[in-house]
């Protein structure tokens, strides 16, 4: 038996129309939404005014066996209203109490047979019980369907939320949720989270992605998604800073630690070194701020000014920079020729990779080309204060480099599920001597290369201990233009070693006074009582 609630024009009562459902169980009948009234619209005054009304009433034969009211009213109500599993709580409830009301009313006489509950319209008029049990369970399928909120009843706001609720579901490493119920959550948000406006349900999305306490996973409006693609590929108005979190905490003023300063870029003329901390940004604390928050007050229009509280070793400077666009051409390079007796002088072609923005794998290959034109003996591929970038990015330039080999493992909290690894076919400089050079402002992408290289013994890695970052992220657009950052996987190195938090260890270590770039670099080679040349790169 299928209850529709339905309200007719303004001016007249809602009405409910019983209609006969086993005649035809696959009729239109059974097909048409449900329409539900609210619950103050059906007493059950109504519904026995209107089950006066002519039945078409079920004509079976006699049963043989007593009837179990309980499941054949259970029965009967299934196809009612397609209740949901919340409803079958509230019905044993009802079985229960229905059978005892049945022994103490000495029912017994109407467990002969069905027809002679339910024989035809008249009877329900004469018998006081069947209008009630039908009446309650009228205004039960009622409330029940009220109280659940139906998916077409979803405004666009509560839309979106879900549809960023359900990238998370799908996509975010911690299958734990961070030891919550995800589902529930949901529930939870749409009854209670307020979602009226675009800026409402945004604040309820943030809500949502703080629960998971990562910091690396975050909302983005439709301008910052636009502001990230631009910083990804290739440009950027800023001051030119890579900024992350403490990775230890030694006592020190909290704030953020500078992974690295944009070659050229204002922060970096203005001496701002990698290991620095920033303790404030206009003269706000930086104690609690996430690096997000930070990034954007650093980001401005070309031209405006930035004020910076920075504490670098026992110093504290205060600054002011003014931002512009800085260029983030991802790879420089340089011949540089060490002089030697005989013919075997040495030719060392020097690269740094400064980030891993979509250009980077093609601006290596360059200028891999462009050095062996020029006979290099050598390679050193400068990784230093490389704060990452495209993961994609880091494979390919991985794929440069070796022969063959695990590049890295993808794994989530199950473990490996996804192995990035090389045949050799895209190889171009496989065989060369090569030494990576690395310090703590080398993190995420620069890691993975960094631990590939080292692991399948292509290259020998000097410097110290990388920033330690061994989470992956991907970036997700919903439908209005804005955006998820969603950790998705973390990654181990082809020896299975987890790297966040800790880094991947060099080798070797550099003297403090070893050059950063290629132009000192170069001229350090020159000079016999260098540190460069007290240093046996290529001992090998």
């Amino acid at each position: 038996m299928e209850v529709l609630a339905s309200s007719a024009t303004a001016s007249s009562c809602p009405h409910f129309v019983i209609s006969n459902l086993y005649k035809n169980p696959n009729s239109a009948s059974m097909a048409a939404t449900t329409q539900v009234l609210q619950r103050k619209y059906a007493p059950v005054r109504i519904v026995e005014a209107r089950a006066k009304a002519p039945l078409m009433c079920l004509k079976i034969t006699s049963l043989k066996r007593p009837i179990n009211y309980g499941n054949t009213d259970r029965a009967l109500l299934l196809p009612i209203c397609r209740l949901n599993q919340s409803f079958f709580s509230q019905f044993s409830l009802f079985s229960v109490r229905y059978s005892k009301l049945k022994k103490k009313l000495r029912l017994k006489k109407y467990a002969g047979s069905l027809h002679k509950v339910i024989s035809c319209s008249e009877k329900i008029g004469r018998n006081a019980f069947v209008r009630f049990v039908v009446g309650l369970m009228v205004v039960m399928s009622v409330s029940v369907s009220v109280s659940e909120s139906p998916s077409w009843a979803l405004t666009e706001e509560n839309l979106l939320f879900l549809e960023a609720w359900r990238m998370i579901d799908r996509a975010y490493v911690d299958k734990s949720f961070n030891g919550q119920s995800w589902f529930r959550y949901r529930e939870n948000a749409l009854r209670n989270e307020p979602m009226n406006t675009r800026e409402e349900t945004y604040m309820a999305i943030k809500k949502m992605l703080a629960t998971l306490e990562d910091p690396f996973t975050r909302f983005l409006e439709p301008e910052k998604l636009k502001s990230l693609r631009s910083g990804t590929q290739g440009a950027l108005t800023g001051i030119g800073l890579s900024i992350g979190y403490p990775t230890k905490f030694d006592g020190s003023p909290a704030g953020l630690v500078v992974i690295s300063a944009s070659p050229g870029g204002p922060a970096n003329r203005a001496g701002i070194l990698s290991g620095d901390v920033i303790l404030a940004i206009d003269d706000t604390s930086t104690e609690t701020m996430g690096i997000y928050d930070a990034a954007e007050r650093l980001q401005g229009s070309e031209g405006s000014s930035v004020k910076l509280t920075v504490r670098s070793g026992p110093e504290i400077k205060y600054l002011d920079l003014m931002r512009e666009k800085v260029s983030l051409n991802p790879v420089t390079s340089r011949l540089c020729a060490v002089p030697a007796s005989g013919k075997d002088s040495l030719r060392i072609g020097y690269i740094k990779l400064t980030s891993f923005n979509q250009n980077a794998s093609g601006a290596v290959k360059e200028a891999i080309n462009t050095l062996r034109s020029n006979n290099v003996n050598a390679f050193v591929l400068d990784l230093r204060d490389n704060s990452g970038g495209l993961f994609p990015e880091g494979i390919e330039i991985a794929k440069i480099w070796l022969d063959k080999g695990v590049i890295v493992y993808i794994c989530d909290s199950r473990g490996v599920r996804d192995i990035y690894d090389t045949d050799g076919s895209k190889a171009v400089a496989p065989s060369e001597p090569l030494a990576v050079l690395v310090n703590k402002g080398t993190a995420s992408a620069s890691e993975i290369l960094a631990g590939a290289l080292k692991d399948n013994k292509r290259a020998v890695l000097f410097g110290e201990p990388t920033f330690g970052k061994g989470k992956i992220q991907s970036v997700f657009e919903l439908s209005d233009g804005s955006g998820l950052v969603v950790t998705v996987a973390r990654y181990e190195t082809p020896a299975h070693t987890d790297i966040d938090k800790v880094g991947v260890v060099p080798d070797h270590p550099l003297p403090t006074s070893f050059p950063k770039d290629e132009e000192a670099f170069c001229n350090c080679l020159q000079d016999p009582a260098s540190a460069c040349n007290k240093v046996e790169l290529f001992a090998r």
